[in-house]
């Protein structure tokens, strides 16, 4: 007797016979140019071919198991934070000799040498000097390897910031905490693998907007999840109230089980895997995400250790606290943006140096000393990394306006390392003598991202996946992994 079931001719099944197949393959090759086929060699490292978020095996034994990346999305000043540049002053106003005014965005505005409107001293035991705008970080240098030698292939943040994500200026390619899911998964099963939080202040997006926490070609499930800055951070959260959760339950088992029939007939739809764990894991997150997300569950003690009684950074504080609170949880990738679209509203400081560098230096400066002194208390700093960084630095040299800022520079930026196996207390490479180029042992982004993997335990080399016919890496065909910065 044939079952009812083979008698239903519903679209699949319609596709998968009419013509002798053909338009179920018309529909493979749709499906495979648009990145929703992917060869079985992509799927080789999925311990479960319907969970593709579940934990994998790295390729050795990484010193990281958690990803915390403070985005300082503008373009900080290296010569005004981290990078001590005492020739500055002895120059100060004086015109650098060949310059290229077209190597910021303002060629118009070019003035001279310009000194830091800040303060530097020597700190910890490895006598960094540091900027006075980070009071609190300034206390924690001993935990961070600092690369100075840094620099970019643009000048501008939209390309800059893609690059600076993504590992490339084009948009459209796999972000780097997606890559890493990709390559490691997640070790929670109820939270998103990959999870996003932008600057809450009304200040916008950064440039490039969600691209830069883009999935490109691999799977949507690696797609980093953009927490709202404002009302519920997670739309569609809760039930709808005529909805019990026996019925919801009831819906998604039907939904798995008939995706599952398809898929178990087409093992390389890995976007259909994937959708069938988005579903399952939205439900769980009903229930997991409301918890993570509650601040006030922490100590008061802890909360006011973050500054969330504090109004200058209580928005950034409250970041910082469900970064913990997901990492803790098992989540794997971690971003928040400081700042959002260009100028004022970001560590853009075209204008007026001294004003923007100070205010969000003060509203990130303590959350995030905090956020390192928690994670070492709780022994979870050993398997974090937390990183410090933006897309670019600024030039050395004034731009002019009614009070002096400073304009991009590619050449040269400053980022540093906390835990996950960072070596404390380190300084790789140098600029020049002003801080206008990377001079001694210089990183690309490659590099940052070869690291990153590294610590991760994963070659960055043999971490691809296969799209349009080639085997793409993060890294794309370059990357030395900065082994001096490792413990």
């Amino acid at each position: 007797m044939i079952e009812t079931r083979e008698l239903l001719l519903n679209r699949r099944s319609l596709l998968n016979r009419a013509g002798c197949g053909a338009g179920m393959l018309g529909l493979a090759s749709l499906l495979k140019d648009d990145g929703f086929l992917t060869s079985s060699a992509n799927a080789a490292n999925t311990p479960s071919e319907l969970n593709p978020l579940a934990a994998k095996m790295s390729h050795f034994s990484g010193k990281a198991k958690h990803v915390i990346w403070l985005f300082i999305n503008g373009g900080p000043s290296h010569v005004d934070t981290w990078d001590y540049k005492p020739a500055l002053e002895k120059y100060d106003g004086k015109e650098l000799e060949g310059f290229d005014k077209f190597t910021g965005f303002f060629s118009n505005a070019v003035g001279g040498l310009m000194k830091s409107p800040f303060k530097f001293a020597q700190h910890g035991e490895c006598g960094k000097h540091v900027s006075e705008i980070f009071p609190n970080l300034s206390k924690h240098v001993d935990k961070m390897a600092f690369v100075h030698s840094g620099y970019a292939k643009s000048n501008n943040h939209s390309p800059a910031l893609f690059m600076m994500n993504t590992g490339f200026t084009q948009m459209g390619f796999p972000c780097v905490g997606s890559w890493v899911t990709y390559g490691l998964g997640s070790e929670s099963r109820d939270l998103p693998a990959f999870v996003v939080m932008s600057d809450p202040k009304g200040r916008g997006l950064p440039k490039g907007y969600s691209l830069n926490w883009g999935t490109g070609f691999l799977p949507s499930v690696y797609q980093g999840s953009w927490l709202k800055p404002q009302g519920e951070p997670i739309e569609n959260l809760k039930r709808p109230a005529e909805l019990t959760e026996a019925r919801q339950r009831t819906q998604l088992d039907l939904l798995r089980r008939l995706n599952q029939q398809h898929f178990e007939k087409n093992k390389n739809e890995l976007e259909l895997a994937a959708r069938i764990e988005s579903f399952e894991l939205a439900y769980r997150m009903q229930s997991a995400a409301p918890e993570a997300l509650d601040v006030k569950q922490e100590p008061e003690h802890i909360q006011k250790m973050y500054g969330l009684d504090d109004d200058r950074c209580a928005h950034f504080s409250q970041q910082c606290l469900i970064a913990r609170r997901m990492v803790e949880r098992g989540v794997r990738f971690v971003q928040i943006y400081s700042g959002g679209m260009e100028n004022q509203r970001s560590w853009d400081g075209h204008n007026d140096i001294h004003g923007n560098h100070t205010q969000f230096a003060g509203e990130t400066d303590k959350p995030i000393a905090a956020l390192l002194a928690d994670l070492e208390q709780r022994g979870l700093l050993k398997e974090t990394l937390v990183i410090w960084c933006g897309e670019f630095g600024r030039l050395p040299v004034a731009q002019k306006s009614k009070k002096p800022g400073r304009d991009h520079n590619p050449h040269a930026f400053t980022a540093w390392f906390a835990g996950g196996g960072a070596k404390g207390g380190k300084t790789y490479g140098a600029t020049d003598e002003i801080g206008h180029k990377a001079a001694e042992n210089r990183v690309n982004v490659h590099d940052l991202h070869a690291t990153i993997l590294h610590l991760m335990g994963m070659d960055h080399k043999r971490l691809t996946f296969r799209h349009n016919g080639r085997d793409f890496r993060l890294t794309d065909v370059e990357g030395n992994v900065i082994n001096d910065i490792i413990a």
